[in-house]
């Protein structure tokens, strides 16, 4: 298998910065064994949104808050904006995260004026969750330097800060792999490169942005495992990382974001058309059964 290494990306949360990081390593077939139901009489629903309401409005804000700025540390080439300008309702039950070779408001990133924009939305301080079965059902966008992402934080990095935190990725994937999909843990000593990770490769050639796929994970005390339309693809539990600190026993909170370009993705290039959209039909948290 061959290792992907990305970097580190980072967005202003509130007052504290975040720091990120992906690393995957690709192209593990789905495993034979479903995923573990997330329901049942023992299972309780803590999050759901099912992005419901009129085309054109933001997200709730009771649920979420967007984040604004650019993204040294990756650099990737996007500026995040704020409200429903690349992250809206659509009316019929989607949530859409739009990237767009744009910049209406003159904004200013890391390499100079900046390129495109996007959106990227998290729930600290407003949800966080220790355990259970965390999913999204959603459609990718296509294209050589697209980046969407659906992972958790440590609700603690503003004190610890990353990778002490520790970092969850749900489902990563880059342009040039549109038919992989990875999963990665990252914590101390076993960040960036280094994350713990694999991928879940689609058969006969199909692409994620084709259409909707569910991606979750079932996480309890010392394991975490991954799926993909209830295809379990790989568990990781403190064996996996080498003796070093297990940091996943603790709340983390959700994150959706919609990166163009980075270290890993690398740039858009001619072939990469705009708009792109990441279409999420919904995030639902519940207790292990």
């Amino acid at each position: 298998m061959t290792v992907h290494t990305s970097w580190r990306r980072r967005a202003a949360l509130s007052t504290a910065a975040l720091a990120c990081c992906a690393t995957a390593l690709a192209g593990l077939p789905a495993g034979a064994s479903a995923a573990p139901s997330p329901t049942g009489s023992a299972a309780a629903a803590t999050f759901t949104d099912d992005f419901n309401g009129p085309a054109g409005s933001a997200v709730d804000g009771g649920k979420w808050q967007v984040e604004t700025g650019d993204n040294v540390n990756n650099h990737e080439r996007q500026y995040y904006t704020s409200g429903n300008k690349n992250a809206a309702l659509d009316g019929q039950g989607n949530l859409v995260i739009t990237a767009r070779k744009e910049n209406p408001g003159n904004y200013q990133c890391w390499y100079g004026r900046c390129e495109y924009t996007s959106a990227r939305l998290n729930t600290s301080g407003k949800f966080t969750q220790t355990y259970g079965h965390v999913e999204a059902r959603m459609k990718m966008p296509r294209g050589q330097g697209i980046w969407p992402a659906f992972w958790m934080l440590g609700a603690d990095i503003g004190s610890v800060g990353w990778p002490q935190s520790g970092e969850i990725d749900v489902m990563e994937n880059v342009g040039f792999e549109p038919g992989t999909v990875h999963g990665t843990l990252h914590g101390p000593g076993y960040s960036g490169s280094g994350g713990v990770g694999a991928g879940y490769t689609l058969p006969g050639g199909e692409a994620f942005a084709d259409k909707f796929h569910t991606f979750a994970v079932d996480w309890s005390p010392n394991k975490v495992t991954w799926s993909v339309d209830g295809n379990v693809y790989q568990t990781r539990t403190p064996a996996d990382v080498s003796g070093k600190q297990w940091v996943f026993d603790k709340p983390f909170f959700l994150i959706l974001n919609l990166a163009v370009g980075g270290y890993w993705p690398g740039d858009p290039d001619g072939s990469t058309s705009f708009p792109q959209q990441l279409v999420v039909d919904y995030v639902h948290v519940t207790t292990n059964n």
